[in-house]
């Protein structure tokens, strides 16, 4: 089978105060059905712009960009029909009723008054809303709201699902029940699920796949568990002096393919397996007479494997950087 989303040397340039700013440069991606893959990174990474090209929101500058067999310039329509799209704001009407706005959407697209009735129905009980289907939609909760966004997106049954920060804004209950959901709807339904989330255990609890871009470009693409093991455990030790610290540190630096970082007293080692390692480690310190006073160890996370490869952390990023407007709308997405 063809991929259900490939993208050449996709590219999309703004101009902002009369210079170009690149949001998307030259990006290659490939996609495969039934995949669920969770784009990070920071605000003006690149990841919105992205998602809106993909969806004939917005025309690329260059490149080219195929959706589901169906080129995103030559046919935005065909490219449509073959998809759902949950953006980050909300997509019902606040003072229409829950239900009725379901059964427009099926209407938009082409159901007849019976099997949009039925369609709506279906979809509100599989999303537990069924009890609030005639309230108005400013009435629902926040979790609520969005499941009824996911659930007018799968209307007409996409094999594709587009979701841009589903969870932005909900309380930990809320997101949680909202992320099995999408995995529900990822593998019982067989739908290709690519979501961007600034939540990196969201990315880390449900994706298949991690896309971690950065300035317009993909630096990483691989499992959350292979990205993460890739990086290796930080073991952190405490010495009883700088002095020893810095000895403590020659000898960490042994440790193939060891990362060694000295603060006064603590020494912390980034290594693979250094779970694995760490006792052997404490035990030569012991024996070279500088024992460690305190230790711990920590797995590697998708923040640490983001501050490694761009030399910030994910969560110091997460306010927008800039102001968009009518001629740069979307650069600092």
């Amino acid at each position: 089978m063809d991929p259900i989303i490939r993208t050449t040397s996709l590219t999309r340039t703004f101009t902002r105060h009369g210079q170009t700013v690149e949001a998307v440069r030259g990006l290659d991606l490939t996609i495969e059905a039934g995949e669920l893959v969770a784009f990070l990174g920071p605000n003006g990474a690149g990841k919105s712009t992205t998602l809106k090209m993909l969806t004939t929101l917005l025309a690329p500058t260059s490149g080219t960009a195929e959706v589901a067999g169906h080129d995103v310039v030559r046919e935005p329509r065909a490219v449509r029909r073959a998809l759902g799209y949950v953006g980050q704001g909300n997509a019902a009407a606040h003072q229409q009723r829950g239900r009725d706005e379901v059964v427009s959407q099926a209407r938009a697209h082409g159901l007849s008054r019976r099997e949009a009735a039925a369609r709506a129905d279906e979809l509100l009980e599989a999303f537990g809303l069924a009890e609030h289907a005639r309230r108005p939609v400013s009435t629902l909760s926040g979790g609520q709201r969005r499941r009824l966004d996911v659930a007018i997106g799968l209307v007409h049954r996409p094999p594709l699902m587009f979701l841009d920060e589903p969870s932005t804004g909900l309380d930990p209950q809320n997101r949680v029940n909202l992320q099995e959901q999408v995995v529900r709807l990822h593998r019982e339904l067989g739908t290709t699920v690519v979501l961007t989330t600034h939540y990196l255990e969201e990315a880390d609890a449900i994706a298949d796949r991690v896309v971690v871009v950065d300035h317009g470009t993909v630096i990483a693409d691989d499992t959350a568990a292979r990205l993460k093991s890739g990086l290796g455990d930080l073991v952190s030790l405490r010495l009883a002096s700088p002095a020893d610290a810095a000895r403590a540190a020659e000898r960490a630096a042994r440790l193939e393919g060891a990362s060694v970082e000295v603060a006064r007293d603590r020494v912390d080692v980034r290594v693979a397996h250094g779970r694995d390692l760490a006792p052997g480690l404490v035990t030569d310190l012991a024996a070279a007479g500088t024992p460690a006073v305190g230790i711990e160890v920590h797995g590697a996370t998708l923040d640490d494997v983001f501050l490694h490869l761009t030399g910030r952390s994910l969560r110091e990023t997460q306010t927008t950087t800039a102001t968009s407007t009518p001629s740069t709308d979307g650069a600092a997405a």
